[in-house]
């Protein structure tokens, strides 16, 4: 994938976000604590606060919409930037949307990698920029969209700034 003249940045942004995250993560994890003073602080008082206490898992559908809103959640608890319509653009050029989609003419595929997928990732790119909690598969369109939006974020700040072939 070339840099086709985008700005390049250093892997210490990717550090850096990881930083962030585990910061923000260990805050999170010390909240409950500080609020609880008491045994009952922890029993909520009527079933309306139990059901507000509980949080649903959110459900996503399974198309192209579905997909970048779970990969958004995901990247947003990872610190990697990016927006809706910047994976959506760069989806729509790479593969029309197609989740299966492999390119085997390419020089990447001629070197025996060719891209796949819905953002065109090879398996070296996948596997080094793989978000932890979703799929290994390539072709699993969360995961896909997860690692490309890595690296781009990586590599060009965010997939937002990538305007063609990455």
């Amino acid at each position: 994938m070339s840099a086709n003249g985008q700005n390049r940045h250093t892997r210490t942004n990717r550090l850096a976000r990881k930083l962030a995250v585990a910061g923000t993560g260990a805050a999170v994890l010390a909240l409950p604590l500080i609020g609880a003073t008491t045994a009952s602080a922890a029993t909520p008082a009527t079933p309306a606060a139990a059901t507000t206490a509980t949080t649903a898992a959110t459900t996503y559908p399974d198309n192209l919409d579905g997909w970048i809103r779970e990969s958004l959640d995901i990247m947003a608890q990872h610190g990697i930037p990016g927006t809706y319509e910047g994976i959506h653009r760069n989806i729509m050029r790479e593969s029309s949307g197609n989740p299966l989609a492999i390119n085997n003419w390419d020089i990447n595929a001629i070197n025996g990698t060719p891209s796949k997928g819905l953002l065109q990732v090879i398996d070296p790119t996948f596997q080094a920029y793989h978000v932890e909690g979703t799929s290994w598969d390539p072709y699993d369109p969360v995961a896909n969209i997860t690692a490309a939006c890595n690296y781009a974020a990586d590599r060009y700040g965010s997939m937002d700034n990538v305007f063609s072939a990455y």
